[in-house]
């Protein structure tokens, strides 16, 4: 039986990658090939991080008979051009390859379909850097989860087989604060996301980063390596320095 292996969780838009205007912009798209009403830029900014459908109805006012045609014509842009378009932040890639170099399990828990999820992190070069990515249901005609994130966060922890105490979420929105507080695990607020002013301060976060290598730090801080080693294992290693002893 071996430790609970150090667990790091992380968002997926906001935290490891930029959209670079994709996601904002091809909502505004959206919403005018059907002739809808666009909201102003700070609307645009918030409506990343939640459930898609979730921030049109409540950010965009989208009728729910047009809702269907409004995500497709998103989705089709996104995957198209946006998802191209999307960079990791600067030093992600470093922060990912030092922490899984040195012994962390990875994950990403984000309310994006996991499909998509996965296609956006193959295509900037950073699947392979995690033992698990878990999204919501790729069928977006389904009603977003009642739990938002909780059950998302829930998952990653559970297929990498990690305690609470053992395990830490970092992510730039109130959401992720939400579900790590509701799973028992610390949180680490970025600040390079689409968080508004003062919406990760209120959370009262383990720690907070300004750019990736603080980021790396606060996790070391918070959820430190352990050796994993079997009990069976240290008991005969004590065993052999007993008998050297005698």
């Amino acid at each position: 039986m071996t430790v609970s292996p150090a667990l790091v969780i992380f968002d997926l838009d906001g935290t490891l990658v930029d959209p670079a205007g994709s996601i904002t912009g091809g909502i505004a798209a959206a919403l005018e090939v059907h002739g809808l009403p666009v909201p102003d830029q700070s609307s645009l900014d918030a409506m990343v991080g939640p459930p898609l459908i979730e921030s049109l109805r409540r950010f965009a006012s989208v009728p729910e008979g047009a809702m269907t045609l409004v995500v497709q014509s998103y989705r089709e842009r996104y995957i198209s051009e946006g998802m191209a378009n999307s960079r990791p932040y600067p030093g992600i890639p470093e922060l990912l390859s030092r922490l899984r170099s040195s012994g962390y399990h990875l994950a990403v828990a984000t309310q994006k379909p996991e499909g998509l999820a996965k296609k956006l992190l193959r295509l900037q070069g950073l699947d392979a850097y995690f033992h698990s990515i878990h999204g919501a249901p790729d069928d977006e005609t389904l009603p977003p989860l009642p739990d938002g994130k909780v059950s998302i966060v829930a998952a990653a922890l559970e297929v990498n087989h990690a305690s609470r105490s053992r395990a830490v979420m970092i992510g730039d929105r109130r959401h992720d604060a939400v579900g790590a507080a509701a799973n028992g695990i610390a949180c680490i607020g970025v600040t390079w996301g689409f968080a508004e002013p003062g919406e990760l301060e209120a959370q009262n976060l383990a720690a907070y980063a300004s750019n990736a290598l603080e980021a790396g730090d606060a996790v070391e801080r918070l959820v430190p390596l352990r050796a994993q080693t079997a009990p069976s294992a240290r008991i005969e290693s004590t065993e052999a320095e007993a008998s050297r002893c005698r």
